[in-house]
């Protein structure tokens, strides 16, 4: 393997993993209408991709309770073998942090999931991939978007350090990547296949997984481990031309 292309910056590592989207369909079964569910698969997204990873582990820890999964701060509070004064404390601070860390344009409104406008924003960016054209991929971005690599510590901002991270690990290889669309996080997701030089099937490469942000993509996130892809329902391997 190659090494790393020069990082914007160095973070503290921390394990995360993306969800399947099919395993949180029923959270917000009970909420009022499509704006609330909206909202509540918009929470899971910004916890999990764009902030946790950020946080010390206690605001980390009560972020998710409280904001994610809706547990009361008296119950938080005896879970964490803490006080609701400590909880209602640690919960002000994460999400102080979490909305320094989000991006300008990372605040602005996603499309909906499934819509029109998000499937034309994915749709370019999985054949630029795919076909290599990594500037069309760069075009794609806001103007301070970011790419993270859990669990590395490595954070690249920019169109030319991102340009430059997708070049290396989506061209350079030999060949362009195969991507299968999927959902984590509540965002739309591909899994990565690498195709073979010396047979005919790509194999599991990585999943990345987008943040969009208006009409652009403000953060992509990659998870290297392949070994997430049954969880999705991801194939073992691809043929290594499209058909």
């Amino acid at each position: 393997m190659s090494s790393l292309p020069e990082p914007s910056r160095v973070t503290e590592p921390i394990w995360l993993e993306p969800y399947p989207d099919v395993l949180i369909e029923g959270i917000a079964d009970q909420a009022p209408g499509p704006a609330a569910r909206y909202e509540a698969k918009e929470a899971i997204a910004l916890a999990f991709v764009a902030g946790l990873q950020h946080l010390p582990p206690q605001q980390r820890a009560v972020l998710v309770l409280r904001d994610v999964l809706g547990f009361q701060a008296g119950e938080v509070a005896e879970m964490l073998d803490s006080t609701e004064a400590a909880v209602n404390s640690l919960l002000r601070r994460a999400r102080t942090a979490l909305d320094t860390r989000l991006p300008a344009a990372g605040r602005e409104r996603a499309p909906l999931p499934n819509s029109r406008s998000e499937r034309e924003v994915v749709g370019r960016f999985a054949d630029a991939v795919e076909t290599g054209d990594i500037d069309t991929v760069v075009a794609l971005l806001t103007g301070d978007a970011w790419l993270r690599m859990p669990p590395q510590s490595y954070e690249y901002q920019g169109a030319a350090a991102i340009g430059h991270f997708l070049e290396d690990r989506a061209v350079r290889r030999g060949a362009p990547l195969r991507l299968v669309p999927t959902r984590a996080n509540g965002q739309p997701a591909f899994g990565c296949y690498f195709p073979s030089p010396h047979t005919e099937i790509a194999r599991p490469y990585g999943l990345l997984v987008l943040t969009l942000a208006g009409s652009g993509i403000a953060e992509i996130t990659w998870f290297a481990d392949s070994g997430v892809f049954p969880h999705f329902g991801l194939p073992r391997t691809l043929p290594s031309r499209r058909a």
